[in-house]
């Protein structure tokens, strides 16, 4: 694709969405409420296109497809679990946005620290968050970097790719905090399944309709067509990707901490039913994205090329690539700044506020805003290591926050639970799974993500049994949904 088409394509994104960013200038923003949750005044159907552009990000047009590319329709398995896990949200969404209007909590993790009456609990779960999510983070930013150096044929580095996503992430984090994040997000998510799906059924229709489309590929890759297929998805790397992606809305802070933003309950609910509309055509047309390059490209270096060898090619008319690559690089940039704000919130407010006696919102706010480059700028390096298969490296960071997942189901659904069962399960699951990620070990066949859900719950449960439950905000954090219906 030209150099110059794409440069272009990138400078009219750029200008547009920081004319947008500074148009949401509004509110206030002088505390940590305002800034990191936009006050909690959110719309439901901004904040359904904000989380599916948050959700949907380098991981689907570059990692699913992808992922399609090399493991064929297990892929689109993979990704239906996910959607199933979405349920969680319907479950917890209530009980997050009750309590957290109720006692103004700004993160999942501040949440957690008061249900159990623990400040160290709140810490444990921030600096886990912080570990596995930094390396989340230069997923996306490597999604861009593969994104144009693929599509221009290396006339744009992948480094290049990387930094400018880098310093797009911090612009439209520091212009209006999460406000700005979710208006350039609806333009993102308005632009992706639009293009997207318009560029899918040019290139089936351009391979010879859907006919011959799946006919090609039943002939000439009938493996993709079947699971596990050529081996990449046997039964325990499936179970290994799906479990962690099934608890992703909750584990993941910068999804579970958008419960806390929609300004009504029915806000929140228009937030759930817009992101599965949004979720379920996208699943399609990224899986198809991957179909049709395996057609096109059989033989790529590595399958996270597949999408821009796709928008390359000539089946896809060079302006309409060119939107759709913005698109993609769009959905990457929002959720690395969805996320440095996450972190750089949980870090300001659990971290540097628990360790102070008396800490002061405007202090906290400070301090969020100078970690946003810090963790740009970390996971900027992560990003430059260029390890492959996106979508793989996703599930890995999953992996490592779904330890907290056995805290979050105590918070509303045992009374027994502790801190010292949260600290415990959370600590030492986190040390287990960075253990088996790094040496790549899968005792009994199973992944890190399996034995990090399973070692965290024993230890939840068992420490919680073996310690003292607290008594202040249990009651009213098991019935809060009960009592709101009444």
């Amino acid at each position: 694709m030209n150099t110059t088409m794409v440069s272009w394509g990138i400078a009219i994104y750029i200008i547009l969405a920081l004319f947008i960013a500074f148009l949401s200038r509004r509110g206030d923003r002088t505390n940590m409420s305002g800034y990191f949750l936009g006050g909690r005044k959110m719309n439901g159907i901004l904040s359904a296109l904000s989380y599916s552009a948050t959700t949907y990000s380098a991981f689907m047009m570059v990692g699913l497809a992808g992922l399609t590319y090399q493991g064929g329709v297990g892929a689109l398995g993979f990704e239906i679990v996910y959607f199933t896990g979405v349920s969680l949200v319907a479950l917890f969404g209530p009980r997050f946005w009750l309590v957290g209007k109720k006692y103004g909590y700004v993160t999942p993790s501040e949440m957690i620290g008061d249900r159990y009456e623990s400040k160290k609990a709140a810490t444990a779960i921030a600096l886990v968050s912080c570990l596995f999510l930094i390396p989340y983070s230069a997923v996306q930013l490597a999604g861009v970097g593969y994104l144009l150096q693929g599509i221009t044929n290396n006339a744009i580095p992948f480094t290049t790719g990387v930094i400018i996503a880098t310093i797009l992430a911090i612009l439209f984090s520091y212009t209006a905090g999460i406000r700005s994040v979710v208006w350039t997000d609806s333009l993102q998510a308005v632009f992706m399944i639009i293009t997207s799906t318009i560029v899918v059924l040019l290139v089936i229709h351009g391979l010879g309709g859907f006919g011959q489309f799946f006919e090609t590929l039943q002939t000439d890759h009938s493996d993709a067509l079947s699971v596990p297929g050529n081996g990449f998805f046997d039964f325990s790397t499936f179970i290994g990707m799906t479990l962690p992606w099934f608890f992703f809305s909750l584990s993941n802070p910068q999804v579970s901490q958008r419960m806390f933003m929609p300004s009504t309950l029915k806000g929140l609910r228009q937030m759930l039913l817009g992101f599965l509309i949004f979720g379920f055509i996208y699943t399609f047309v990224s899986v198809l994205w991957g179909f049709s390059a395996l057609q096109m490209f059989p033989n790529l270096s590595t399958a996270d090329l597949a999408t821009p060898k796709l928008l390359s090619s000539d089946l896809v008319p060079p302006v309409l690539g060119v939107i759709v690559m913005v698109g993609i690089m769009a959905a990457a940039i929002s959720t690395i700044d969805s996320i440095m704000l996450t972190l750089s919130s949980m870090f300001a407010r659990d971290v540097y506020g628990n360790m102070k006696k008396q800490p002061n919102d405007s202090k906290q706010l400070r301090v969020g805003k100078i970690i946003i480059p810090i963790i740009a700028i970390l996971a900027f390096a992560f990003a430059e290591l260029e390890l492959n298969l996106i979508a793989v490296l996703s599930v890995a960071a999953s992996a490592g926050l779904i330890v907290t997942v056995p805290a979050f189901f105590g918070t509303f659904f045992w009374k027994r639970g502790t801190a010292a069962g949260v600290i415990s399960s959370v600590s030492l699951g986190a040390i287990l799974v960075l253990i088996l990620e790094f040496t790549g070990t899968k005792p009994l066949g199973l992944a890190a993500g399996i034995w990090g859900l399973g070692a965290s719950t024993v230890l939840f449960v068992g420490v919680s049994l073996l310690t003292t439950a607290p008594e202040h905000k249990v009651a009213t954090f098991i019935n809060i949904l009960k009592a709101e219906r009444k």
